[in-house]
């Protein structure tokens, strides 16, 4: 297998900036406020949608249908009419009511927790044969609910780690996920840590168009904010 090779310091910086928003958020344990079949179809239904309007779609989902053999089976129409408040309900209605006919008809139940004990690179090949599943859905579910080592990209991540440098600007969350993942320890504690700092620090600091350099810690390692003279909606 061919070595990662990073620009000098790209490591250094990374970890520094991993430390640097873990003493401003708190290290967590690892934790998963769904289990994993919710976690699976939530992130679904969560793709290019805000977190409250994924919520209402979920539950207005179960409200009418009430189980997931009833959602697999609703008509389509009324499917997409209970998840309209996420975007694309079109498109995600049918690739919910795939996913749950191939999990019932392999499993026999609405149940994914064998992928706990399969080896991960077994797991994400499964997680990529259901309609709409990607690698950012796979990763988070498997690092979430399974505590497997690797590390979900979302918008947030992608967009912090781009400005402060530690990735380029041309490169897709897609491939961030493996730059990443060779420059971090294989440990599912960090990897979980490291998502969840850069994902809640693109929400509330670093936030698409101008972000708030001034409440950030990371200005000192940025690239964005030595480029842009330490522009800030915060000034």
């Amino acid at each position: 297998m061919q070595t990662a090779v990073f620009a000098s310091g790209v490591r250094e910086k990374l970890w520094e900036a991993h430390l640097l928003l873990q003493e401003l958020y708190g290290e967590q344990e690892i934790f998963s406020r769904r289990d994993p079949m919710r976690e699976l179809i939530s992130t679904v239904l969560s793709h290019r949608t805000t977190h409250a309007d994924e919520e209402k779609a979920y539950w207005q989902m179960f409200e009418r249908f009430g189980t997931w053999e009833g959602i697999r089976d609703a008509p389509y129409e009324a499917l997409v009419d209970a998840i309209s408040p996420s975007r694309f309900p079109e498109v995600k209605a049918a690739y919910i009511q795939k996913i749950l006919r191939r999990i019932f008809e392999e499993r026999g139940e609405a149940n994914i927790d064998f992928l706990r004990d399969m080896p991960l690179d077994k797991a994400l090949a499964w997680l990529y044969t259901l309609p709409g599943v990607g690698l950012k859905t796979a990763s988070l579910l498997l690092l979430f609910n399974f505590h497997k080592p690797v590390l979900p990209v979302d918008t947030h991540v992608h967009r912090v780690t781009q400005r402060v440098g530690i990735i380029g600007p041309k490169v897709s969350a897609d491939k961030a996920h493996d730059i990443l993942l060779n420059l971090l320890p294989p440990e599912p504690k960090t990897l979980f840590n490291f998502h969840k700092h850069f994902y809640w620090h693109g929400q509330r600091v670093c936030k698409w168009g101008l972000p708030d350099c001034g409440k950030c810690p990371l200005t000192g390692l940025c690239d964005w904010y030595k480029a842009n003279g330490g522009q800030t909606v915060g000034h």
